[in-house]
């Protein structure tokens, strides 16, 4: 089921009334604004406000439309199933994988990442050093987006959690390491950045907290995956990698509750920071950036999508 407010920016567009002054007169947020333009869902109180200025009723201004299937979903599983290249799965995969890694630091260029999706291989110049965790950290993201891609409809679990760790990790130099747990919770403590995380002992329990009260909404919105990614990011539940499985956990249930997913440009690194760091105080900072991304990704989706 989908809301869509075509009717309502057609009684605006009539009556000579702005976005902007629809804002004013009902002293909402610009976030809320965004909502109504995207066809996302919103408040009854907020519908009911906009009926009291406009003198109508409800079914004037929106109307619900019934979709059997997620079609973004579909398409991403037809084109992984036809292995197609070229298509929005395979963009999505070189440009989800080389802007989360690289946000993490990784060296490869996005050329290269397209190198290494396209032929399995790795071009490089010949006084080029890259780390071979680069590399594999790379390949492995490929591998969990196709996990992520076949469960994207599922109720998101600790153990689907644990999965995206485990395809992220597997095979890197910290996998070779004793206390590292690949595809399992931190043994030890660890930041995330200048801030402290929650201590080993209590991993389990506060993911199994935020897991149960996010699973428990009765709508997830777009607002609400971001709330979860920044309490996921403040746990920190794994020794490394929680940057890169926090996002592909965004993507998954943006797929999941037909919200358009996005990809954080790694050019946007400082700005994705700081919005995860002041979110407790200034929860618009990552919101905007992540509706900025939003419509970035939807630009690619639409292109693909046209006849």
């Amino acid at each position: 089921m989908s809301i869509q407010y075509n009717k309502l920016f057609e009684m605006l567009s009539e009556r000579k009334i702005t976005k902007m002054d629809l804002k004013n007169k009902l002293g909402i947020s610009s976030a809320t604004i965004a909502k109504l333009s995207k066809n996302e869902a919103i408040s009854m109180k907020v519908i009911e406000d906009i009926c009291k200025v406009l003198s109508c009723q409800p079914g004037d201004i929106m109307q619900m439309e019934y979709d059997l299937e997620k079609p973004l979903l579909k398409l991403f599983r037809e084109e992984k199933e036809m292995k197609l290249k070229g298509g929005l799965y395979h963009q999505t995969q070189i440009k989800l994988a080389y802007n989360s890694n690289r946000i993490e630091g990784s060296v490869l260029s996005e050329d290269q990442t397209r190198y290494i999706y396209e032929t399995n291989t790795i071009a490089m110049t010949k006084d080029e050093a890259t780390p071979v965790d680069d590399i594999i950290e790379t390949i492995n993201h490929f591998q969990c987006f196709d996990y992520m891609i076949d469960v994207a409809d599922q109720v998101l679990t600790e153990s689907i959690i644990k999965e995206f760790h485990k395809l992220i990790k597997s095979n890197t130099s910290d996998s070779r390491k004793d206390w590292f747990s690949v595809g399992d919770y931190k043994q030890k403590p660890n930041m995330f950045g200048d801030n402290k995380t929650v201590l080993p002992s209590k991993v389990k329990g506060e993911m199994a907290k935020l897991l149960i009260d996010y699973n428990a909404l009765d709508e997830v919105e777009f607002e609400d995956i971001l709330e979860f990614h920044h309490k996921f990011e403040c746990i920190h539940p794994f020794q490394d990698g929680n940057g890169r499985v926090g996002r592909i956990i965004m993507f998954k249930e943006c797929l999941r509750f037909g919200i358009m997913p996005f990809i954080i440009n790694e050019r946007h690194k400082q700005f994705y920071y700081r919005g995860l760091k002041t979110f407790e105080l200034e929860k618009g900072y990552l919101t905007d950036m992540c509706y900025s991304a939003q419509d970035e990704y939807d630009k690619l989706v639409q292109y693909f999508l046209e006849e």
